[in-house]
C-alpha cells in the first residue's frame, strides 16, 4: 500500500506554513497563479524543476526536499551520508579544527535533532554529575540541559535558559514540521523545575544583549553565551543538518576559570 502524501498536498503545506499565499509563491518562483493551483490541487504534474524551484523559494529543508522529489515521482537529489564517509572528509577536517581551535572554550557539533556528534575537550568537564542515561550515546544536548538528572541543578538561571532553549526549539519545530523535534518539545516542557536557586541576570540579560548560560562548578559560576556555526549551500543532508554550538566567556572570571580549566585538561591527557 502507497501511503506517500500527493506533492500537491506536500507543498501547498508547506506553503501555509511559510504564511505564503498562492499568489506571492508564484510571484517569488515566477510561475503562473494558476499553474501552481493546479499542481497544489493535482490537476497538473509539476517537472522536476519545478518541484526543486518552489522548494528553493519556500526554504524546505533538503531532506524534505527529497520527499517532495519522491512524492512527484523523481529520484531524491541530496544524498545523505555518514560523517566518516571519504566524501565528507574536507568537512569532517574543518569540523574538528573549528572544534579544536575553540579551546580552551567548550565546543560541539550537533545534528538537526540536538544529539551530539562531536565535542571538543572542554565539554565533559562540564558534565560532571549528570546521570549516566543522559551521557550515554545518542546523548541529545537539550535532554541533558534542561533534565532533573542532568545540568538543570547546576544551571542558576534555570528559568531563563530553559525558555530560550524551548523558543529556539519552537522555532526549529515550526520551520520543520519534524515530528521528533516536537515530541522532543513536547518532552522538556514537561520537565519539572530544576535550576539551583533565583534565576540570577547579569549584565547580558539586563540589557537584552544574550542570554547566558549560568553553570554552577567546583570554585564558583561559569557565565557563558554562544554562537552557532552552519555549513554555507550544503548539498549533503548530513552537513545541512549540523551545527556547531561555540560557548564563550561572558566574564572575566569565566576566562579565567575555563583557562585553568583547559590547562588541567591537557596534564590529564598527557
Amino acid at each position: 500500500m502507497n501511503d506517500q502524501r500527493p506533492v500537491g498536498d506536500l507543498l501547498r503545506e508547506w506553503r501555509q506554513r511559510r504564511r505564503l499565499s498562492q499568489l506571492g509563491l508564484a510571484l517569488d518562483a515566477e510561475v503562473s497563479t494558476k499553474h501552481l493551483s493546479f499542481v497544489e490541487t493535482g490537476r497538473a504534474e509539476p517537472s522536476r524543476e519545478m518541484v526543486l524551484r518552489l522548494a528553493e523559494r519556500l526554504d524546505v529543508p533538503l531532506r524534505e526536499r527529497n520527499t517532495l522529489l519522491l512524492a512527484a515521482g523523481y529520484a531524491p537529489l541530496y544524498r545523505e551520508r555518514p560523517l566518516v564517509d571519504k566524501a565528507l572528509e574536507s568537512a569532517r577536517q574543518a569540523i574538528d579544527r573549528l572544534l579544536a581551535a575553540h579551546e580552551p572554550y567548550p565546543a560541539l557539533a550537533v545534528d538537526r535533532h540536538w544529539n551530539l556528534v562531536l565535542a571538543n575537550r572542554l565539554v565533559a568537564p562540564l558534565l560532571t554529575g549528570a546521570a549516566a542515561h543522559l551521557t550515554t550515546p545518542p546523548v541529545n544536548v537539550l535532554r541533558l540541559s534542561l533534565h532533573p538528572q542532568g545540568l538543570a541543578p547546576r544551571i542558576v538561571n534555570y528559568a531563563q535558559w530553559r525558555e530560550h532553549l524551548l523558543q529556539r526549539l519552537q522555532r526549529q519545530v515550526d520551520v520543520s514540521s519534524d515530528p521528533e523535534l516536537a515530541s522532543l518539545l513536547d518532552e522538556l516542557r514537561g520537565y519539572q523545575m530544576g535550576g539551583s536557586g533565583a534565576d540570577v541576570e547579569d549584565e547580558f540579560a539586563v540589557n537584552g544583549v544574550l542570554v547566558p548560560l549560568q553553570l554552577t562548578v567546583e570554585g564558583g559560576v561559569l557565565s557563558l553565551f554562544s554562537t552557532t556555526t552552519i555549513f554555507g549551500s550544503p548539498v549533503d543532508v548530513t552537513l545541512a543538518e549540523l551545527a556547531i554550538e561555540s560557548f564563550f566567556p561572558a566574564d572575566a572570571a569565566t576566562t579565567r576559570a575555563l583557562e585553568q580549566l583547559a590547562a588541567m585538561v591537557v596534564r590529564s591527557a598527557s
